[in-house]
């Protein structure tokens, strides 16, 4: 068809001036084709593909827009803007348009005489009859040989565009050639527009806003807030449209989108711009070709996940467009997007089903997959749903800005209170295996409906929970303080690491794929987030969010496939664990290992055991421990006092004598205790206290660890013997919490706050009892002491190990 065609173009481009040439690619200089593509107005390849593909569909004047389509061609095939390999192809559709028109030479000329084009004077026809003639062409001889295309589509129309992803960019250019030479005007013109539209300077930033757009995007705060706001009612939603300040405009799109029922999708604003900026960073010689194109293939199959077809694409496209522009481009869909959608020419005329190979989908996805396989990448996408600036990072250890480790040495020690001292083992006591075993416990009961605590909750949800692990509930915190310790610059860069591909080694033993660990995070979440204080927003959105995003980075992070592995830290048995529980709600609920602090922190405790205890130094603390173990106040109780239960007359005449006359402070203790004998306050008459002299026991023994007064071995002496005398005394939870309550009560000090107290006390205990707020303290997913089994098995593997001589 060449042979037909080129001397044909030849020959009409003689009537736009152009002098003969038998390829009239070759008819000018490279500096005259540039001159004439200015003088067009045409200053870039991306206009000049929208001249072109205008001007070869123009229905309006055939004759003056296909001649300008010709002219087009020839000087962007020249430039470099057209795939030399497309000409035939463009040309076919031209000469098929121009012979079903104008069936004779006479029209055609007759036409371009109506359009205001020039004609070639006589001796100008002259000489093209004459080539005509030399080269055996006449215009009969053509429009025979064309005939069969004058009424279907040109072969190879495909052709038209640069094949593959690229097609997914006519929504902002069309493509007409892939790869191509950069000049070096072209580089520094796309330098410059990447820098004016996303304030992009070189290579790695570009890099950064290729994975931001796919893997986060636009899309992510305009669905959180299509999300919250859709809940909202009438008023809430003015409220929240007032506080938008400058981004008022959106707000309002985003409002009339929600009342008009619209579909709250706009994800292919940030996948088709992904695709453009590809494109972009290749001009401007930031990318290499095959990058540019794994970029714009990774957009591709992100859009055929999404979407069905091409007008889907394009509806979603027109939605982001007015939130981002602020204004409502809803009217203007047909008008704007009609001649892709439905243009005989267009390059979208291939389905977005056959846009991609399988082959390019297979390399984009490893690229993405491989750009995500290091373990930082589990850290970060974790600590992202807290903080989503995240997601532009790579690698825990890669540069940051000035403030940020400042920042996070402040969040580590004024929130966490996390000293440097303790070194990166401090962040051991964030990792809480035993709060695990412990939700995990209460996921199995209430599946099997057994459980008798969760009062004042959905038990149906908490069932629900039993299909999934709870370590994603630790591992989520945990992952945020790491990037914090990373980002503070405290630690080694190794050690950081280390604990990295710890805690993505866990990660990948209790979930099987990134996206169960999504079900199992938005489960709990959603349960936890019910305690959670009312000003407290939870994550069940955000991580809805990234479970239902194809480009969301969980989809593309690798499992870790190492064989041993090590947890971040101690996961204490279940026996120990059980042990630390006694101390109750005497302290906040530990579900950690207790390890020593920092000098700082042991000497706030140390001040407050010499306040609570008068104790000073280990020695102290180990006589009074063992003194809590061999009698107690129990001892104090049963000597002192209980006799006066079988003696009310004398118990009275006690009362009366220390009443009559001054009291010193151990007197005035006295007569307070028996004033509780005579009015069984607490029921202190009737309760075995034994329980009080345990969870004393208990907490200055963990106290004492921390300190760094007793070592394992001797914690673990003290608590043991919490357990035997815990296992002797009661039988179960419910009889050790009225004994607790009752000692409490008992041997508290007289003060004006002491029914507060009491009933602060009694409602930590019915907490703990009932797991209600769930994470109020362990004693409903324990067996007690010495009790038979009363819990249904967990189905995970992540609950705390039994003793080896003990099934569990």
């Amino acid at each position: 068809m060449s042979e037909l065609l080129f001397p044909w173009w030849a020959q009409q481009l003689t009537l736009r001036g152009w002098p003969f040439a038998s390829d009239p690619r070759q008819a000018l200089g490279a500096d005259e084709v540039f001159v004439r593509l200015q003088s067009l107005g045409i200053g870039d390849r991306d206009e000049f593909a929208w001249r072109l593909w205008d001007s070869a569909t123009n229905t309006q004047e055939v004759a003056s827009s296909r001649l300008e389509a010709l002219e087009l061609l020839a000087l962007g095939s020249r430039a470099g803007w057209a795939d030399p390999q497309s000409d035939d192809t463009w040309l076919c559709l031209l000469a098929r348009d121009i012979v079903t028109t104008f069936p004779t030479l006479r029209g055609w000329v007759t036409a371009l005489a109506r359009v205001g084009e020039p004609i070639p004077d006589e001796a100008g026809r002259e000489l093209l009859s004459r080539e005509r003639q030399q080269r055996g062409v006449s215009w009969s001889r053509l429009r025979h040989d064309l005939r069969p295309i004058e009424s279907s589509t040109p072969s190879g129309s495909g052709n038209l565009w640069s094949a593959g992803p690229w097609r997914a960019r006519a929504a902002i250019a069309p493509v007409l050639a892939w790869p191509f030479e950069r000049s070096a005007d072209e580089r520094r013109q796309r330098q410059a527009l990447l820098r004016e539209q996303g304030e992009v300077g070189g290579r790695d930033e570009l890099l950064s806003l290729l994975f931001w757009l796919a893997g986060q995007g636009h899309r992510y705060g305009w669905d959180m807030d299509a999300t919250r706001v859709g809940r909202q009612g009438p008023a809430a939603q003015v409220e929240w449209l007032e506080s938008l300040n400058d981004q008022r405009d959106y707000g309002q799109v985003l409002l009339r989108l929600l009342a008009d029922g619209e579909p709250l999708e706009w994800a292919a604003w940030d996948w088709l711009r992904l695709v453009d900026q590809a494109f972009l960073g290749y001009c401007a010689g930031w990318l290499s070709a095959s990058e540019a194109e794994t970029f714009a293939a990774h957009a591709v199959d992100l859009l055929q996940q999404r979407y069905a077809d091409w007008r889907e694409v394009a509806q979603a496209y027109q939605r982001g467009r007015s939130l981002y522009e602020g204004r409502d481009l809803r009217d203007s869909f047909e008008d704007d997007w009609e001649p892709l959608l439905a243009g005989s020419a267009s390059p979208w005329q291939v389905s977005l089903r056959d846009t991609l190979e399988p082959s390019q989908r297979d390399s984009s996805r490893a690229f993405v997959q491989q750009h995500r396989a290091a373990a930082d990448s589990w850290v970060l996408a974790i600590a992202a749903i807290r903080d989503p600036d995240l997601v532009h990072r790579r690698y825990l250890a890669e540069p940051i800005g000035q403030s940020r480790p400042e920042d996070a040495e402040r969040y580590l020690s004024e929130v966490l209170g996390l000293h440097q001292e303790e070194g990166v083992a401090g962040l051991s006591r964030f990792w809480m295996p035993a709060q695990v075993h412990h939700l995990n416990q209460l996921a199995a009961d209430a599946r099997q409906s057994s459980s008798r605590r969760a009062a004042g909750r959905s038990r149906r949800q908490l069932a629900a929970c039993a299909e999934h692990a709870a370590t994603i509930t630790m591992a989520e915190k945990y992952a945020f303080y790491l990037v914090m310790a990373a980002d503070s610059g405290r630690y080694p860069p190794a050690e950081i690491e280390a604990l990295a591909r710890s805690l993505c080694d866990v990660l990948s033993r209790f979930y099987s794929s990134p996206l169960r660990l999504l079900s199992a995070w938005h489960a709990w979440e959603t349960v936890l987030s019910q305690d959670e204080a009312p000003e407290e927003v939870s994550l069940a959105d955000d991580i809805a969010w990234h479970l239902a995003d194809p480009g969301s980075p969980f989809r593309w992070l690798s499992p870790s496939r190492s064989i041993t592995w090590r947890e971040p830290g101690v996961r204490p048995t279940l026996t120990r664990f059980t042990a630390m529980s006694l101390a109750g709600p005497l302290n906040e609920a530990l579900w950690q290992a207790p390890q020593p602090l920092s000098p700082q922190d042991r000497a706030d405790l140390g001040e407050w055991v010499e306040h609570q205890y008068a104790l000073q130094g280990a020695a102290g603390l180990v006589d009074f421990l063992d003194f809590l173990v061999g009698s107690g106040d129990r001892q104090d109780y049963l000597i002192n006092y209980a006799p006066y239960t079988l003696n009310r007359a004398r118990l009275d005449a006690e009362i009366a004598i220390l009443e009559s006359g001054d009291c010193a402070d151990e007197e005035r203790i006295h007569l307070l205790r028996l004033k509780h004998v005579r009015d069984n306050a607490c029921h202190c008459n009737d309760q075995d206290m034994t329980a009080w002299d345990v969870a004393q026991l208990v907490d200055l023994a963990l106290a004492g660890r921390q300190l760094d007064w007793l070592d394992e071995n001797r914690l673990s002496y003290y608590l043991d013997a919490a357990l035997r005398l815990a296992e002797r005394h009661y039988s179960s939870w419910q009889d050790y919490a009225e004994g607790l309550y009752s000692g409490f009560g008992f041997f508290m000090d007289d003060t004006p706050e002491r029914d507060a107290f009491l009933a602060r006390f009694r409602q930590a205990l019915d907490a703990w009892l009932e797991a209600s707020p769930l994470l109020a303290g362990a004693w409903a997913s324990l067996d007690f002491p010495g009790s038979s089994m009363g819990h249904w098995t967990s189905l995970h593997i992540d609950i705390l190990p039994g003793e080896p001589q003990h099934l569990h």
